[in-house]
């Protein structure tokens, strides 16, 4: 079951990852995004999941590209 919630875990590690780096407060990342500090809280403590356009404003607002990929399951894919 871990498994299914693991994207979800990897989306609030990396927003809050890269709010701290840029040495945000939650308050300041939402002057600068427009997106209101509640609603940043809500994204990172999970009980809110956010939009591709919701994460392409938070990642704009720290100065930063939104970079999504999918990647293989399989563990030894042949050739």
């Amino acid at each position: 079951m871990a498994v299914r919630i693991q994207p979800e875990m990897d989306v609030i590690r990396a927003i809050v990852n890269a709010r701290v780096s840029q040495n945000l407060t939650q308050k300041e990342l939402a002057e600068r995004t427009g997106i209101n500090q509640a609603d940043i809280s809500k994204l990172e403590n999970g009980t809110r999941n956010p939009s591709v356009n919701l994460l392409k404003r938070l990642a704009e607002g720290m100065g930063m590209a939104l970079k999504i990929e999918f990647v293989s399951t399989q563990k030894n894919e042949p050739s």
